[in-house]
């Protein structure tokens, strides 16, 4: 299971990665694998290059981890590869076909797929599909991106070209309004602030933007959590949210009540 909040499970066929963008500089997956590689988890025993990665954040394959979907029987959303990117630089065409391969194998759960990527999400997902000989997209696989401010919506413009069941865009860490974003063709939008040792400080008018942003070009908002900053400087009967408990900003309750939106995508129908 998982405390993410649009999600029900994690699945790693995949750990470690490299930073490629401002939002990676705070990585919680960066600082869990240095935790990890410390108690001896043997998955995470791998260290990455220093100037983009850290202890135990080397990219690592598990192909035993592939199968793993095969024993849920109960119908979930999985987020897949939040230790990692499976469409890293590094990661063969032949694996990500067998990740393909296994989420063609369990229709009975959503798989939802992000990455800082997009690009070449592109170049290859074509092939995925030539190799597993799909004559289009399987209707329980989400690809999405993460953007955290103006300067990478390109990633979103990318992302639209993909052809998926559901597309999805992560805004988090949101470190900026994203007043060049285009939504069109997007059905999912994730809005939240950063959290942890560090964090940078968010404005909730700009989900209050990506909210509107997203409606006007029929996507469904979801808005996740404020931030630690916010939580921290954010007062909520007679003391701050984080004095509350919620130190990253996470509780609607506290929040004012029109940013109080978690919203999915409409299911994906598909012919019998």
């Amino acid at each position: 299971m998982t405390n993410i909040e649009w999600t029900e499970q994690t699945w790693n066929p995949t750990s470690g990665c490299d930073r490629i963008s401002p939002g990676c500089d705070n990585c919680y997956a960066l600082t869990m694998a240095k935790r990890l590689k410390g108690m001896g988890q043997a998955k995470y025993q791998n260290d990455g290059d220093p100037r983009t990665s850290g202890p135990g954040f080397g990219l690592t394959f598990h192909p035993a981890e592939l199968d793993k979907p095969l024993s849920w029987s109960k119908p979930r959303k999985v987020f897949v590869n939040s230790m990692s990117d499976l469409f890293h630089a590094r990661v063969p065409v032949a694996f990500i076909v067998q990740v393909w391969r296994t989420m063609q194998a369990t229709p009975q759960h959503e798989f939802q797929i992000l990455t800082k990527r997009p690009e070449r999400l592109i170049r290859v997902l074509d092939r995925v599909y030539d190799a597993l000989e799909l004559d289009g997209p399987l209707p329980n696989v989400w690809l999405g991106t993460s953007v955290e401010s103006d300067a990478y919506v390109r990633r979103i413009d990318a992302l639209a070209q993909v052809r998926a069941a559901v597309l999805f865009v992560s805004a988090e860490p949101l470190l900026g309004p994203l007043p060049s974003a285009d939504f069109t063709g997007i059905d999912w939008v994730i809005i939240g602030g950063e959290s942890g040792p560090g964090a940078r400080p968010f404005q909730p008018q700009w989900a209050t933007d990506l909210i509107d942003a997203a409606r006007a070009a029929g996507a469904a908002p979801f808005v996740k959590q404020l931030g630690s900053v916010w939580a921290r400087d954010t007062t909520y009967a007679g003391k701050t949210v984080a004095a509350h408990g919620d130190t990253k900003g996470g509780k609607p309750e506290y929040w004012p009540a029109h940013l109080r939106v978690r919203e999915y995508p409409k299911p994906v129908t598909t012919d019998a």
